[in-house]
């Protein structure tokens, strides 16, 4: 058992260290009750697949079973520490309804077959499509939570082998800006910093990043920072108290979606003092004088009518960022699913720029991911790009990847931009996909309009493929579902946010006839009987190893180049991070040490799109404003969203995570300890609103937007006025479906529009406009939300969130409504 609670302590105790030492170890353990470290029969190495931190740990493995895992010390992302997250959820391998052998639809029901009759169904629907309408019939939406290997042999067979433009990830809900952004600034994906420049960092601003809940062992590395001598001070932008806040030198709580504004009063006030390094901006970027004209026009006093903060607050915050000799700046959903998401977030990016802080310790962006495998997502081209960040705009860039594929050029679409998931779907709706292959995703409640998703993935006229681990709401609407081998049960490689990759071993066999991923992909396509251009099987290769060795070819030379990593390496140092060739042999801390870019005209990832409209920009375009390949510092107006409060529905609604559950919660829900921390979605509203709407803390209330309707229990707690927050967790798998009157009404995206920003195609989820009333007398009890986190609760006795550890009965598949 841990040593403290993980649940009431979730970022465990202090190790204090001070600029430029060397984050001390803390290496946590859990194992099932009854065993201890010297019952493990073996330990195998990993990391975690619950959020995108990736922290190193090994799987502790008894008869056959995993037990526990334990935190490894050397490891350099979290030199031993585990989250909640982390400790408990390996349970949900075990849960006893694990899918654990195929399903297919007949007379309307799902019912239980072999693997052969499953796949004679997808590929004789896939061969049928392809001879009457061709590629553009079949569409594929994949995961972030997937190896390397299988987006890398998911990308060959959708670009490759089948020639469709139609395959993104669920990378588009929660990273898709951060690509977007970091193409924008530097023409090419990849985090510029590393979780190391913490360490340095005299300064570290977090932007939409609730780092303590999404992140909660890089979190524990800030506040031992915090803890030692000479730390660091904070900057917080983000409309809930959350601890990030309370730990803050500057916090602002900008009325969601005016990001932007407060990002152009920010840099108003750096070049209004001086606070530019002009011979930096003068030798390494383009676009400084139009990014003055613009921001000339938003002092603070404008912006803090737009935002609704306090005009020297937001002086105060440009003078810290301004004071800094080491600034590290870290973004994520707040930004990326909020009002202009691509245009905000390279603003971020434009104030390291005209500070000149990049490549070097503490100087550093890190444009965060949200899920544990997000960047390979982008890397293997399985999220709307092409592999090995290559241009689809580029013809040399296609002719590149054809001859590692060894494929003629024109069978890989490049007419157009790939197809996002959002337009995946509207096809999907319209009738011109007929055939969708869903692979460790729930857009069933992860994605907007949930009524008009559910609507889409049912139509008769769609042939869905569900490849999960556990019956989701998305898999219950399926004409075929495959069972899938989860974490722990199968092998490959997985890269974290700061470019830092590990390799994940199988521990133990999947239940029944659960198969990996990867080889469910392979197949697939050799019963397509795919080939190549000397007409051997495609994708050529056939385990995790081949498949690796396939990505090191394709990615070589590329930004984001593995060639000289191998399975031996990973299993020998722990994480290393890419780029890691015969150049970087030990991999690469930082990126842009030397102030040159991915960003020249014939290597660049895109050339670009307007920040406002999202047109793309073509070459000739491009090379004209940045022959040189320079960083490029790109301004941008403020446009108000699409969807504002008005007399019908007052409210801002945003929605997001909590630090014990991940996602749709498949896995977490069915972690006994994290299911009690969080056992049920709530609504977040302020004191003050509450008041006015005489609602008390545990009140039944409910939340209507033009879409749909939530009704949960009410956390009053210390969001901005006017902003009420639900997370999106919750869906319908262990509860009733519908409410009495019909109406589906827990999952927050009931609620959310079909709306998405125009650079990255984001789905928006923090801009709809709703209202609330009081749905009835409270009984007493307080809302479910977690007292630890940012939905602590104004009402001092409402009791604390603890783990219990003494009573840890399984959950009873019970929800309540």
């Amino acid at each position: 058992m841990p040593s403290r609670d993980p649940i009431a302590e979730p970022w465990g105790s202090r190790t204090p260290y001070g600029p430029g030492r060397r984050w001390p170890a803390r290496v946590d353990l859990h194992l099932a009750e009854g065993v201890g470290p010297e019952d493990v029969d073996r330990w195998v190495p990993s990391a975690s697949i619950l959020h995108s931190n990736g922290d190193a740990l090994d799987i502790a493995v008894k008869d056959g079973r995993i037990v526990g895992v334990r935190g490894r010390g050397e490891d350099r992302v979290n030199r031993g520490r585990l989250g909640p997250k982390d400790l408990y959820g390996w349970q949900a391998n075990h849960s006893p309804d694990r899918l654990t052998r195929p399903l297919v639809r007949r007379g309307g029901k799902l019912v239980e077959t072999d693997w052969d009759t499953a796949m004679d169904l997808v590929v004789e629907r896939s061969r049928r499509l392809l001879d009457e309408q061709g590629a553009s019939a079949l569409g594929f939406y994949t995961s972030g939570q997937l190896f390397l290997e299988e987006y890398l042999t998911l990308a060959a067979i959708a670009h490759g082998a089948i020639g469709t433009n139609h395959l993104d990830g669920n990378t588009r809900l929660c990273t898709a800006t951060a690509a977007a952004a970091l193409k924008a600034s530097f023409g090419c994906d990849g985090q510029p910093g590393s979780y190391g420049d913490i360490d340095h960092a005299d300064v570290i601003a977090l932007y939409g990043h609730n780092m303590a809940e999404t992140q909660t062992v890089l979190w524990s590395r800030v506040l031992d920072r915090l803890a030692g001598p000479n730390p660091p001070r904070l900057l917080c932008v983000d409309p809930r108290p959350t601890p990030v806040a309370a730990h803050s030198a500057v916090h602002l709580a900008p009325r969601p979606g005016t990001n932007v504004a407060l990002m152009n009063a920010i840099q108003h006030e750096l070049v209004r003092t001086g606070r530019v390094d002009h011979a930096y901006v003068r030798d390494h970027t383009v676009g400084y004088g139009e990014l003055v004209r613009v921001t000339d026009d938003y002092p603070p006093e404008r912006a803090a009518e737009i935002c609704g903060l306090p005009a020297e607050r937001i002086r105060e915050a440009a003078a810290l960022l301004g004071g800094a000799e080491r600034l590290l700046s870290t973004v994520l959903q707040g930004f990326y699913q909020s009002n202009q998401a691509t245009a905000a977030a390279v603003q971020v990016n434009n104030v390291h720029l005209l500070r000149g802080m990049l490549g070097r310790p503490g100087a550093g962006v890190l444009q965060m991911n949200g899920q544990p495998t997000a960047q390979n997502t982008r890397e293997c081209g399985a999220d709307g790009d092409l592999t090995g960040f290559r241009n689809w705009n580029n013809d040399a860039h296609i002719s590149d990847l054809a001859a590692a594929w060894n494929l003629d050029p024109m069978r890989i679409p490049h007419y157009a931009p790939p197809t996002h998931a959002m337009q995946i779907m509207r096809y999907a709706e319209k009738g011109s996909i007929r055939f969708l292959w869903i692979s460790a995703t729930n857009p069933a409640v992860s994605l907007p309009e949930l009524r008009r998703i559910r609507e889409t993935l049912a139509r008769r006229e769609l042939f869905l493929v569900v490849q999960d681990v556990f019956m989701t709401e998305t898999a219950e609407l399926a004409d075929v579902v495959l069972p899938a081998a989860t974490w722990g049960e199968k092998t490959g490689t997985f890269t974290n946010s700061d470019r830092t990759v590990h390799l994940s071993e199988k521990a133990v066999e999947p239940p029944g006839e659960a198969r990996p991923d990867l080889d469910i992909f392979l197949d697939y396509a050799r019963r397509m009987d795919f080939r190549d251009a000397d007409g051997r099987p495609f994708p050529q290769w056939h385990d995790p190893v081949s498949a690796f060795e396939a990505w090191k070819r394709v990615s070589a030379g590329r930004p984001c180049d593995y060639s000289g990593l191998t399975y031996d390496r990973l299993r020998d140092t722990g994480g290393i991070q890419w780029p890691c060739d015969a150049e970087h042999p030990d991999g690469t801390e930082r990126l842009y040490t030397d102030g040159r870019f991915w960003a020249r005209p014939e290597e660049c990832e895109s050339y670009g799109r307007d920040l406002v409209t999202g047109a793309p920009k073509e070459e000739a375009e491009y090379r004209a404003a940045n022959p040189e390949g320079l960083a490029m510092l790109k301004a941008v107006e403020y446009v108000p969203p699409h969807e504002e409060p008005d007399g019908e529905y007052p409210f801002t609604l945003i929605t997001g995570r909590t630090l014990y559950h991940f996602h749709t919660r498949t896995k977490t829900g069915r972690a006994p300890e994290l299911r009690r921390a969080a056992p049920e979605v709530w609504v977040e509203v302020s004191a003050a609103d509450a008041r006015e709407a005489g609602v008390h803390e545990g009140d039944p209330v409910e939340v209507r937007s033009r879409r749909g309707v939530v009704r949960a229990r009410a956390r009053v707690g210390g969001i901005r006025p006017g902003v009420l927050f639900v997370p999106f967790h919750y869906g319908y798998w262990d509860t009733d479906a519908a409410a009495p009157d019909g109406e589906r009404d827990r999952a927050a995206n009931e609620l959310s529009a079909t709306d998405w920003d125009p650079v990255s195609k984001q789905p928006l989820f923090k801009t709809a406009a709703v209202r609330l009333r009081r749905a009835g007398a409270g009984d007493g009890r307080p809302s479910p939300a977690p007292t630890t986190t940012a939905s602590a609760p104004v009402d001092a006795e409402v009791a604390a969130t603890r783990g219990r550890p003494d009573t840890l009965e399984e959950p009873d598949g019970g929800g309540t409504r």
